[in-house]
């Protein structure tokens, strides 16, 4: 940053009245010198700029201190019985539309820069005597020297419309009263400031002891569902690949098996099963092993401990296939050497293989602990967040935070504490991800793996 003010500053100094009143018209120093194309497209996208803000883009920035002031207005027309509506603002795209106004000036500011530097460049050149860059030859340098800006134009743009603007749109959701009591366009809402945070914290006590309750539920969630799959699915891994054992190929495709099925069926038909009316409950009364039907998904107890248990069923063969390749990659003869010194099987897997894991998966760990976080699918489709209770708002039991925000955003409407929600799940997955992403051995340690 402090280099593109140095360059503006000493080019404004050092340029002629042509080089400083590009600054103003964009493309007036390539075109006065003779880089007609290039001059013309800085001009012309200041112009298509200047014209969205004055036709579209001004109107909705000028109201995003208020989101909006006039509600829609029932008009009696003469020589009519029944009112007529008269559209007023939309808070929701005020609030859209702004902030994309705003966000337009990100990519206006770079190439107005762009701008500076060609103005700056062609006087260079022409006060050298040189002849100014033909627009032809500069624009092969985005296949050459410059590819890397082609290549990653695209993916910006794409980067900018599809995730940075609605993050930015759902974190300021959260500063507004946005539910189902001021929908626009009929209603408008408005900014509230930290009203919806200070709820999870005290000054609403249902839904501060929801917010409590399911994030630890969630936090024993993603322990569980992380590490039992992982030590699981090693522990099988090692287990088949184990010298003596037979049919190796055959062992892995029968746990693979639960991946080939769409998860989503495994899910909702274990659902099924589970039920009080469902195979598994009808089979044990049937057999004499039970009197009364259990609550597998009916009590909070009993509904924690399946889903951790169905997913593990899920998700053990993926451990499984991912931790293979990596145990045949240990050293042989570091498990050698240990049996010699009397090392025994518990001592060679908390010693050697354990650590080697650990040091290369670290990563891999990462990514299913905020993925567990965020493991919607176990959750909704085998218990859909139940079993309900009158304790929680909008929750029930087994819901996690990402759950929860789904059924205040859906059943709710209440858009403004979803949004909230969000931002915690944020806060909590990228805080956690960035503290023991960099102090893992595979960041610490990484020029000593081999």
């Amino acid at each position: 940053m402090k280099k593109v003010f140095s360059d503006i500053g000493s080019i404004y100094k050092d340029g002629d009245w042509k080089t400083r009143l590009s600054y103003l018209v964009m493309g007036f120093g390539c075109l006065s010198r003779g880089q007609i194309i290039k001059g013309l497209l800085y001009l012309l996208f200041q112009v298509a700029v200047i014209l969205y803000y004055v036709i579209f883009g001004w109107h909705y920035v000028s109201k995003l201190g208020t989101l909006g002031t006039v509600t829609v207005q029932k008009v009696y027309v003469e020589g009519s019985k029944f009112p007529i509506n008269v559209p007023g603002d939309n808070s929701m795209l005020i609030l859209l539309f702004g902030v994309m106004s705003l966000l337009i000036l990100v990519p206006t500011a770079v190439i107005w820069l762009a701008n500076i530097r060609s103005a700056g460049n062609v006087q260079r050149d022409v006060d050298d005597g040189k002849k100014p860059v033909n627009f032809l030859v500069d624009a092969k340098t985005l296949l050459n020297e410059r590819f890397h800006i082609t290549l990653l134009s695209v993916p910006m743009i794409s980067l900018s419309v599809f995730t940075v603007l609605p993050i930015i749109f759902m974190i300021l959701i959260a500063f507004t009263n946005f539910d189902k009591m001021h929908q626009p366009p009929a209603k408008l809402f408005q900014w509230v400031g930290l009203s919806n945070i200070t709820e999870f914290f005290g000054s609403n006590p249902l839904v501060t002891t929801t917010f409590t309750g399911i994030l630890g539920w969630t936090v024993i969630w993603a322990i569980f569902a992380t590490f039992t799959n992982y030590l699981f699915g090693m522990i099988l891994a090692m287990m088949i690949n184990k010298k003596g054992i037979r049919l190796k190929k055959m062992w892995r495709t029968i746990f693979v098996i639960t991946i080939a099925i769409p998860q989503f069926v495994s899910l909702m038909l274990m659902s099924k099963m589970l039920a009080k009316t469902g195979v598994v409950n009808v089979l044990l009364l049937q057999w004499g092993w039970i009197d009364q039907a259990i609550p597998f998904l009916d009590n909070a107890a009993y509904a924690r401990i399946v889903v951790i248990i169905i997913n593990m069923w899920v998700g053990i063969p993926y451990s499984m296939l991912i931790t293979t390749g990596i145990l045949m990659n240990i050293p042989r003869d570091l498990y050698e050497s240990a049996a010699i010194d009397g090392a025994g099987p518990i001592k060679q897997f908390t010693k050697i293989t354990l650590p080697y894991m650990l040091f290369v998966t670290a990563p891999y760990l990462i990514t299913q602990f905020v993925g567990n976080i965020n493991n919607f699918n176990v959750i909704f489709l085998l218990t859909q967040g139940g079993p309900k209770s009158l304790d929680y708002y909008q929750a029930g039991k087994t819901d996690l935070l990402v759950t929860w925000l789904y059924k205040l955003t859906v059943d709710e409407q209440a858009y403004n504490l979803a949004s909230t929600v969000g931002i915690f799940i944020f806060i909590i997955t990228g805080t956690l991800s960035l503290i023991v992403y960099n102090r893992s051995g595979s960041v610490k340690r990484e020029e000593e793996f081999q």
